[in-house]
C-alpha cells in the first residue's frame, strides 16, 4: 500500500515535468518561428521588393530604388579599363536633398576617404568625430563585391548619421559587377539595426594584411582617392585614410578661419600627421595630443618607416607654436615642398588629381604633393588642427611584397617627374 502511493506520487511528478518540458518546447518553437518571421520581415524590408509605399516606408523604398538604379547602370570604367566604378552608389540625404538657397556652410569642407570592406568598421568612430559630409570610396573584389554592396546599403538604411552625411562609391575589377542582394537571406538576414551592421563588419576586419588582397589584386589607392574626391562638391576637401582621425571641431574651426581669409587657389592647408599607440584614446585637441607626444605615446606619422616623408612638417615648431585665442584656427607657418614630403592637407577642389598609375605601396601620395609643388602651390601648416593614425606603424607588420612594390613605384615616379616638365612648362620648380 505504501509502495503504491509512492509510485503514484512519482508518476504525478514525472507527468508534471513532462508537461513543463512540452510547454517549454512549444514556447521555444513559438519564439523561433516568431524570430524567423521577424528576420524575414526585416530582410524583406531591407532588401525586398519595391512595392508597398504605405505605412511610412516611402523614403526607405525610394532609397532602395536609388540603389537599384545605381547598380543597373553597370558603373563606368576607369581610364585604364581595369576597374569598374559605381560613383554615388549610395547618396547621403545631404547630397540627395540639395536645394537652391540651402546653407552654403554645409558644402565648404568635406572629408574624402578610401578603404576595403575589412577596414570599413573605422567609419563609425570617424563619423562620430567628424559629423559632417563624408565621401567614401570602397574597393571590393570577388565575393566582397556583393558583401560590400549589401553592407553599405544596410549602413545607410539603419544608421541615421550615415544616412544623413555619407556618400558611398564602389570600385571593383572591370570584369566584376555589383548586384542587389535579394536572394542571400542566410548571409544578411541578421542585420536588424546600426549596431548589428557594424558587428558584421567587425567579423570581416583584418581579412587582408595591408595591400595583400587575395588573388594578387592591386589596391588602386589613387583611383579611390580621386573617386572619393569627385563624389563631393564642397569647396575644400581633406583626403585621408579611413583609419585616421582628425582633431575635434576641425570643420567649424576651418569654416571660421576661411571666412576671414582672402581665398587663394594656390594654397593648401597642411595638418601635421601623428600615430598613436593602439591602447590610447584618440586626442581631441592639440593640448591633449601634445601631452601624449611629450611622453612618447604619440609620435610623428611614419617615424619608423620613413621619417623623411613627414619631417619637413617641422613637428618641433608645430608643437611649440603658440595658438592665439581658444579654439582659433590659423596658419602657423608656410613651407616649401621638399622631396620626399607627403603631407596630408585641406585643399580646394581644383587641386590636381592623384596619378592613378600608382597602386599598392609607395609614392602614391608623394607624387601628388610633388605635382602641387611644381604647379606652384604653397603649403600652409595649420596651428592646431591635426590627424592621428590608429596604432604605430612598424617595419615587421607590412605585407610580403611591400619592398617589391616600392621599387616598382620608384621607377614609375621618375617617369612621372619627367612628365611634369611637359605638363608645367613655365614652372621653374622641380621635384
Amino acid at each position: 500500500m505504501h509502495l503504491s502511493k509512492k509510485c503514484s506520487a512519482f508518476k504525478v511528478v514525472l507527468s508534471a515535468l513532462l508537461i513543463v518540458a512540452l510547454l517549454q518546447l512549444i514556447y521555444l518553437s513559438f519564439l523561433s518561428k516568431f524570430h524567423g518571421k521577424q528576420q524575414r520581415y526585416r530582410y524583406s524590408e531591407l532588401f525586398g521588393g519595391s512595392g508597398g509605399k504605405k505605412n511610412g516606408h516611402q523614403e526607405k523604398n525610394s532609397r532602395k530604388e536609388r540603389l537599384r538604379y545605381s547598380l543597373s547602370t553597370g558603373g563606368i570604367f576607369d581610364n585604364s579599363g581595369q576597374y569598374r566604378v559605381y560613383k554615388n552608389l549610395i547618396k547621403s540625404d545631404l547630397t540627395t536633398n540639395q536645394k537652391p538657397g540651402s546653407d552654403p556652410s554645409a558644402h565648404v569642407l568635406a572629408l574624402a576617404s578610401h578603404t576595403t570592406i575589412n577596414n570599413l568598421h573605422h567609419l563609425e568612430s570617424l563619423l562620430e568625430r567628424w559629423q559632417n559630409p563624408l565621401s567614401v570610396a570602397i574597393f571590393a573584389h570577388g565575393q566582397d563585391v556583393k558583401f560590400a554592396t549589401a553592407l553599405v546599403y544596410a549602413l545607410s538604411f539603419f544608421c541615421p548619421r550615415i544616412q544623413a552625411l555619407v556618400d558611398f562609391h564602389l570600385v571593383c575589377l572591370s570584369g566584376e559587377m555589383a548586384s542587389f542582394p535579394e536572394q542571400d537571406r542566410e548571409h544578411f538576414a541578421g542585420l536588424e539595426d546600426c549596431a548589428s551592421v557594424f558587428s558584421r563588419l567587425e567579423t570581416h576586419r583584418d581579412k587582408y594584411k595591408n595591400y595583400a588582397i587575395s588573388g594578387n589584386i592591386s589596391y588602386p589607392n589613387n583611383l579611390l582617392r580621386n573617386v572619393a574626391r569627385s563624389g563631393t562638391e564642397s569647396s575644400y576637401i581633406l583626403v585621408i585614410d579611413i583609419d585616421m582621425m582628425p582633431s575635434a571641431d576641425l570643420h567649424q574651426q576651418f569654416l571660421a578661419m576661411i571666412m576671414k581669409r582672402e581665398q587663394a587657389s594656390d594654397e593648401v592647408f597642411v595638418l601635421p600627421a601623428f600615430e598613436i599607440r593602439h591602447a590610447r584614446k584618440m586626442p581631441a585637441s592639440k593640448a591633449e595630443l601634445v601631452q601624449l607626444y611629450q611622453v612618447g605615446e604619440v609620435r610623428p606619422f611614419y617615424e619608423e618607416l620613413c621619417p623623411r616623408c613627414q619631417a619637413p612638417t617641422n613637428y618641433s615648431q608645430w608643437v611649440n607654436s603658440h595658438v592665439r585665442g581658444t579654439g582659433t584656427l590659423e596658419v602657423a607657418y608656410t613651407l616649401t615642398w621638399v622631396d620626399p614630403w607627403e603631407p596630408f592637407y585641406i585643399g580646394p577642389h581644383t587641386v590636381p588629381l592623384y596619378d592613378e598609375n600608382f597602386k599598392q605601396y609607395g609614392f602614391n601620395r608623394i607624387s601628388q604633393a610633388c605635382e602641387l609643388h611644381v604647379a606652384g602651390y604653397r603649403f600652409s601648416v595649420l596651428s592646431s588642427a591635426f590627424l592621428v593614425h590608429r596604432g604605430f606603424k612598424i617595419q615587421g607588420e607590412f605585407h610580403a611584397k611591400k619592398d617589391e612594390e616600392n621599387k616598382h613605384n620608384r621607377v614609375l615616379f621618375r617617369s612621372f617627374k619627367e612628365g611634369l616638365k611637359t605638363k608645367y612648362p613655365s614652372s621653374n620648380r622641380r621635384c
